[in-house]
């Protein structure tokens, strides 16, 4: 039917005619509706993916009309079916690379990187690089050019953005960790570094009176170190210095003024450097402890004591301490005595001086120092005291040995009294014990007085 007899149809019977119409666009819009809805489901990419993609796509068709053209002048394939089979390996070879890279770049990244492309993302500009060959065969130097511009070169560009550019815009502040990017960013630094604005979030104010006061630090040492006998260049060094110094402005802010004499202090004596005594770096040496309080090392010396030296050490650095507090002093420190040694040490340091700690500084000589107190009484010759019947035990050889500092001290106490060495019973009373363990204790004495 053609569409004369159509159109006579449709007005011969406007009803049926109407009602196809309505039918048919009912399914029109229903097909858009539903089409619509299907495209928000996908997870496109965001249109400047999209447009790179379409770019480099319309770019490497530029490329592939280069390639048909050189198949045929260079390569030899007159043959139409050969060369549609053949011409473009080049663009299908750039195009599967850039697939590729892409897929690496994506399965790489991390948190702070956009990740890496690989071998696929070398080979695209390896493909790009022999692309550019046919363009200047086919074309000569300037629409060479102008082919391989708008040819392989962009699409090689476009498919390095679009396969990353999706990552870039997920995260932006990851960086790139491909070859060119870690050249071009470490070729900015240098380039920043150089012109001497390395340091960021400083305003133009500011780089100007730095790079003036390094002007004046290096003026101000040549000035320091300038032959004698050159009035002229003296001159001459002053008036740069005077100028650097004004335009850095370091009379107006203190903290350039520091930051001036401290450079030019380190200028001025640098040659102190060559002179300085340094440890050899092959020298194998302990680490160096850093040194322990006073107090503790007291402390670890009162515990490694014999528990009645300890009682007369520490009472006689607190002499004002009863015999309870003493004990709980003591028991604080780690020291385990009993009220009978404690008797017996306070007793002691009424008569003789204690041995004071050996490697106490004189912050622990101060806390354990000696106040020895003499009240005049023999405590050998008391005859209302009574030894304590706890006291007497069986034999015990450690126990002597132990008691034989205390028995030492009452038995000089009692010879610088009275001229004669401490009997049974001043030693029974002194150290509350019993008979057998003072008869024990006199005959260690009077063994170590035999010469």
């Amino acid at each position: 039917m053609t569409t004369d007899q159509l159109i006579t149809w449709a007005v011969a019977h406007p009803w049926p005619t109407a009602g196809i119409t309505a039918a048919a666009l009912t399914t029109l819009i229903a097909t858009a509706w539903a089409a619509a809805r299907a495209a928000r489901r996908l997870a496109l990419p965001p249109g400047s993916i999209l447009m790179a993609g379409l770019g480099a796509m319309v770019c490497t068709a530029y490329s592939a009309d280069t390639s048909w053209r050189f198949a045929e002048h260079r390569l030899g394939m007159t043959d139409s079916t050969e060369r549609a089979f053949m011409f473009a390996a080049g663009e299908i070879a750039l195009g599967a690379c850039a697939a590729m890279a892409r897929r690496n770049k994506a399965a790489t990244a991390i948190d702070g990187s956009t990740g890496t492309a690989g071998v696929p993302g070398i080979l695209v500009w390896v493909v790009t690089g022999v692309q550019v060959i046919p363009a200047f065969t086919e074309s000569g130097p300037v629409g060479g050019t102008v082919r391989a511009f708008f040819g392989p070169i962009m699409a090689g560009l476009l498919w390095h953005l679009a396969m990353g550019l999706e990552i870039r815009v997920a995260r932006p502040e990851a960086l790139s960790t491909g070859l060119p990017a870690i050249i071009g960013r470490e070729l900015r630094e240098r380039l920043l570094s150089r012109f001497g604005l390395a340091t960021r979030d400083r305003t133009a104010e500011q780089i100007t009176r730095d790079r003036w006061t390094g002007r004046a630090v290096d003026l101000a040492a040549r000035l320091a170190h300038r032959p004698t006998g050159w009035a002229w260049y003296t001159a001459r060094l002053e008036r740069r210095l005077s100028r650097a110094v004004g335009r850095a402005q370091v009379g107006a802010h203190p903290q350039q003024r520091r930051a001036l004499l401290q450079l030019l202090s380190a200028r001025l004596h640098s040659t102190a450097l060559a002179s300085l005594d340094l440890p050899s770096p092959w020298e194998m040496r302990e680490p160096a402890s850093p040194p322990r309080p006073a107090p503790v090392v007291a402390y670890e010396q009162l515990r490694q004591m014999q528990p009645l030296d300890a009682v007369v050490t520490a009472a006689c650095a607190h002499p004002s301490l009863g015999p309870d507090e003493l004990r709980q002093v003591l028991l604080d420190h780690g020291v385990i005595v009993s009220e009978t040694q404690v008797s017996i040490g306070l007793r002691a340091s009424a008569s003789a001086h204690p041995r004071a700690l050996n490697s106490a500084s004189a912050a622990a000589q101060n806390l354990f120092a000696v106040h020895a107190t003499w009240d005049g009484t023999d405590a050998g010759e008391s005859p209302d005291d009574e030894p304590d019947a706890d006291c007497e035990d069986a034999p015990d050889a450690d126990a002597d040995r132990a008691l034989l500092p205390a028995a030492r001290l009452i038995d000089s106490a009692h010879s610088t009294r009275h001229g004669r060495p401490a009997g049974l019973r001043a030693l029974q009373t002194g150290m509350r014990i019993g008979q057998a363990r003072a008869q024990r204790m006199r005959a260690l004495l009077d063994q170590e007085a035999t010469p």
